[in-house]
């Protein structure tokens, strides 16, 4: 049978399972990264798992989140994460060496290897046809032991791209018609491929972006193949002799196919507030704009941060606004230095971050109440800028510099003829902010900080749940909702307990009050529950919090998994409308749901309305031990 590349590689690191559509499978994982927001979190998780040195081929520890140090707990957690990297045998990114999903593509990432990360833009390595895939902390610092890790089956989407893209319009503008197309639920339970004439002019960096945001669709992974692009990259970066080819089979057989003619592309702009409510920025009003933000592990490269220093170059951007530049690497920021493009753009008026996350997770450069902001990055859910009621529209960078010279939102095509951009030049590649582990780390001593906490471990499966509603929720309810980022709450990631006050608190400001007082809570929610971020505290704080149980229309692949993986119960309406029945204070009982689950037919009765429903789950036989044990790590210690 003819395989489609993403297939190929999830048989080659096959180690359990049948390899049949729709069955869970583990998988070998190759490579494994962590950022310094769910790191610290992992590597806690890696120390109870009683392991002296990680077992992957490479292991990598990026600082790249938590940068902005207002108080001591980012600092502390840094050195944490550096003193476990060295005992562990991992390598690890100093702060300012630039954001994991651009640095590892740059020096790190092998076409065919697997590479689980614990941050949903892991599939960023699939512009170097690398199998990148999104998980929580608990599921890395598994694979880091050694353990496979465990998802079902995919589909394969073919994405076949026809064409060239016209002057002005780029690769972020390619992912955002499939993602007008799709939607942020169209991924869910799939895998993206990529082909076509069309991707014969993309480089790995344009490719990248593509990848990046099929996070944004719900997919698990998404792929390009390894060709001549890609070993031209990698010879670039001095590691070509680390490439290989890549590619599909011969008449490789799809799921389904979708063709994009990219020539008809237009520039593109997704609308508050979210990835996919994108339209043509030539038909969306001309609004006033505050802020531009360009940069992130979207459009940090090099080659995106040229385009707009060569847009800005002599002029001035307007005065209404504020421009913000962060380049996604080091080498990236480093390169137009060399190349003189800094100048330009500190010359039009933009402010030059550190190469990290920034803007992108609310750590600092929050637009003005009420304001909007134009940003070249993969997310513009409500209030993850840092400003609660912001408008934030997402862009490719041609459209942002458009923006920031015009003061309104902009269709780069105003600007009159497409710059004339010099050959992409070969990087600056210097290493040094990259430290290698010690080849025995067993007597290098681990360092905490006051604000590292134990992590809180959940009790098994009891014989009977009585929860009441905690809230209810609609459609496509986001991580950010569940447990928020920005300056204020991402410094307490390595704190459950303090964290906890935040849960919901976008949504519901008295949640986490609510659920102390009742102690046991169920989450009510529409489709797509848990989409966005793989931020695993999204689950474990909720647990701590008491939340036995979430009854969900649909879930993100990643929070489902997450849920689990700390004891909660991921159950899914077995009649969509049922959900209409519930409201926050309800009264519930579920007796038995180890028996229940067991059989998928779980009984819940409503106590106040007097009647029952009933919920199913999509779970395998190893979740549902995993679910009795209370959590992954519980299991996965009792296996040992």
């Amino acid at each position: 049978m003819a395989n489609s590349l993403a297939y190929k590689l999830l048989k080659e690191h096959l180690v359990d399972g049948e390899f049949k559509k729709g069955s869970e499978i583990g998988i070998q994982i190759d490579q494994t990264l962590t950022q310094d927001a769910t790191g610290t979190m992992a590597y806690l998780q890696l120390e109870a798992l009683g392991i002296e040195k990680v077992k992957t081929e490479l292991s990598v520890s990026y600082i790249d989140h938590n940068t902005l140090q207002n108080s001591y707990e980012n600092a502390d957690d840094h050195r944490y994460l550096q003193s476990a990297a060295a005992h562990f045998g991992v390598w690890f990114s100093r702060p300012g060496n630039g954001i994991c999903h651009q640095v590892h593509l740059e020096q790190f990432g092998i076409p065919g290897k697997t590479l689980l990360g614990s941050d949903s833009h892991t599939p960023t390595a699939g512009g170097l046809g690398m199998l990148g895939i999104g998980a929580g902390g608990i599921d890395v610092a598994v694979a880091m032991a050694g353990g496979p890790f465990y998802l079902v089956v995919p589909e394969v989407i073919k994405v076949n791209l026809e064409g060239k893209l016209p002057p002005w319009v780029g690769a972020k503008d390619i992912i955002l018609e499939l993602l007008r197309r799709l939607t942020v639920k169209g991924g869910v339970g799939k895998i993206i491929e990529y082909g076509g004439s069309g991707i014969e002019n993309l480089s790995v960096p344009e490719r990248a972006t593509i990848t990046n945001m099929g996070a944004e669709l719900g997919a698990t992974s998404s792929l390009f193949p390894s060709d001549a692009i890609t070993a031209s990259f990698l010879r670039f970066q001095d590691r070509g002799d680390l490439w290989n080819r890549q590619e599909a089979d011969p008449g490789a057989e799809y799921d389904e196919q979708i063709t994009i003619d990219i020539n008809r592309l237009e520039p593109m702009a997704a609308e508050p507030h979210s990835p996919d409510a994108v339209r043509p920025i030539r038909e969306i009003d001309r609004v006033e704009v505050d802020q531009v933000a360009v940069g992130s592990c979207t459009n940090g490269s090099y080659q995106d941060l040229r385009l707009v220093a060569e847009i800005l170059k002599g002029k001035v951007i307007h005065p209404r606004l504020s421009l913000v530049a962060a380049p996604g690497s080091r080498q990236a920021f480093m390169t137009l230095v060399r190349e003189g493009a800094l100048e330009s753009l500190v010359a039009s008026g933009a402010r030059i971050l550190e190469s990290a996350c920034g803007p992108c997770i609310g750590m600092g450069q929050a637009p003005p109440s009420c304001g909007v902001s134009v940003r070249t990055f993969n997310r513009n859910f409500p209030g993850r800028s840092g400003t609660t009621d912001a408008g934030v529209y997402l862009t490719g960078p041609a459209a942002a510099a458009a923006t920031a010279l015009h003061g309104v939102l902009t269709d780069p095509r105003e600007l009159g003829s497409y710059p004339e951009l010099p050959e992409a030049p070969l990087p600056v590649v210097d290493r040094r902010m990259l430290i290698a582990p010690p080849v025995d780390g067993k007597e290098v001593s681990i360092t905490r900080g006051p604000n590292i906490r134990p992590i809180p471990l959940n009790d098994p499966l009891p014989g009977k749940i009585r929860p009441r509603v905690l809230l209810v929720v609609g459609d496509n309810i986001t991580t950010d909702h569940i447990v928020p980022g920005g300056s204020k709450v991402l410094p307490l990631r390595s704190n459950i307990e303090a964290l906890s006050d935040y849960v919901f608190a976008p949504l519901d400001p008295n949640f986490s009050s609510r659920a102390r007082e009742y102690g046991s809570g169920v989450i009510v929610a529409g489709e797509n529950y848990g989409q966005g971020s793989s931020r695993e505290h999204a689950a474990l704080a909720p647990m701590f919090l008491g939340v036995k149980a979430v009854l969900a229309k649909s879930f993100a692949r990643i929070h489902l998994a997450n849920l689990v993986n700390f004891g909660i119960l991921p159950l899914i309406f077995s009649e969509p409308a049922d959900y209409e029945k519930f409201s926050m204070g309800d009264e519930l009982l579920i007796v038995n749901p180890g028996e229940q689950l067991e059989r998928n037919e779980i009984i819940i009765d409503h106590l106040n309305g007097n009647f029952k429903i009933t919920a199913v789950h999509q779970l395998s036989s190893r979740q549902l031990d995993i679910l009795r044990a209370g959590g992954l790590l519980n299991y996965t210690r009792s296996q040992q």
